[in-house]
């Protein structure tokens, strides 16, 4: 039998636990980030990758820094043929990855070395990629520079946001593992190292890339909402009322309009001037304050004071 500690947070992370479980691997621990305050009310919640494990009865580690920490002691001491991460969410310390004979592995959502690090998801959509993927790699002390064991990819539609591909990756992550765990505790898959000079970076997404640009292109903008959709969420401002764009669609309309200028307002449509003399419909929106709201209803409703020529900022 193949002992693992399992690390990861998100839901992301649960179908690829599921996977190894189901597949008969002993999951000695699953390593996860601890309850953090949720919501408006700051409600007190587990991590996905927690509700899981505690429904297999699997001991529950939730360090708050995984270097130095009692919890890696308990790992160090569990001694597991091979860690697996899938998006954990912390630095692994390379005393850590020097623990298991087989090493430690990585479930990354994107096609290496496009998009290391945290946000790989959210990336590829915001630029306009026409794939992204999945990548078995190993972990080394360099963040997600590890060699690679293996690679699926799938496409990203129009329709597609970050919910939609984390569910997606999520499932391909899975089946990608299984198929190639197997080799790699065989030693018969070797990791092949990552092309330096392809390397592209996902940061973290910061307040600031929340704030639509409407200079860019409605194309660009559509794809920056469904690249924060559904969180964090991308912004825009009017008459200093901040809204959440939920649901916004390009359209064949062309104007000469500056860019972030309300071209039309009707019972049904809410048309803003972008970059490049193109036009974006505005769908569904959350004004501060309030609930989400289809365009309709917004205009029927808080909406009504919104003015042709006016500003989005």
């Amino acid at each position: 039998m193949t002992n693992i500690v399992f690390m990861g947070t998100p839901a992301f992370s649960v179908p690829i636990l599921e996977g190894l479980l189901e597949a008969g691997y002993t999951v000695q621990a699953v390593v996860t980030q601890p309850d953090r305050p949720v919501g408006r009310k700051k409600v007190i919640t587990p991590t996905p990758v927690k509700e899981a494990a505690l429904k297999h009865d699997l001991l529950v580690l939730q360090p708050e820094k995984i270097s130095g920490s009692e919890e890696m002691e308990k790992i160090v001491e569990l001694q597991p043929d091979i860690l697996i991460t899938a998006a954990f969410g912390q630095f692994l310390p390379e005393k850590l990855l020097q623990v298991p004979k087989h090493g430690a592995i990585n479930v990354h959502a994107s096609l290496l070395p496009k998009y290391r690090g945290g946000a790989p998801v959210h990336y590829s959509i915001i630029n306009g990629e026409k794939e992204t993927g999945v990548t078995i790699m190993e972990m080394i002390k360099k963040m997600d520079a590890g060699g690679i064991f293996a690679q699926e990819s799938l496409p990203i539609t129009k329709q597609d946001d970050v919910g939609t591909m984390f569910d997606k990756l999520s499932l391909l992550g899975k089946e990608l593992l299984l198929k190639t765990l197997p080799s790699i505790l065989d030693g018969s898959l070797t990791p092949t190292p990552q092309d330096e000079e392809k390397v592209t970076f996902s940061p973290n997404i910061t307040r600031e890339q929340e704030a639509i640009d409407w200079n860019k292109t409605a194309e660009e903008v559509d794809n920056q909402v469904r690249g924060m959709r559904p969180w964090p969420i991308a912004f825009t401002t009017y008459e200093d009322v901040r809204w959440k764009l939920l649901n916004v669609e390009p359209l064949a309309e062309e104007t000469t309009e500056a860019p972030g200028t309300i071209i039309r307002k009707d019972k049904k449509n809410l048309w803003i001037a972008c970059g490049n003399q193109t036009v974006l419909a505005i769908k569904e929106l959350q004004p501060a304050g309030k609930g989400k709201q289809t365009i309709q209803a917004f205009l029927n409703g808080s909406g009504q004071h919104v003015m042709v020529g006016q500003q989005v900022k």
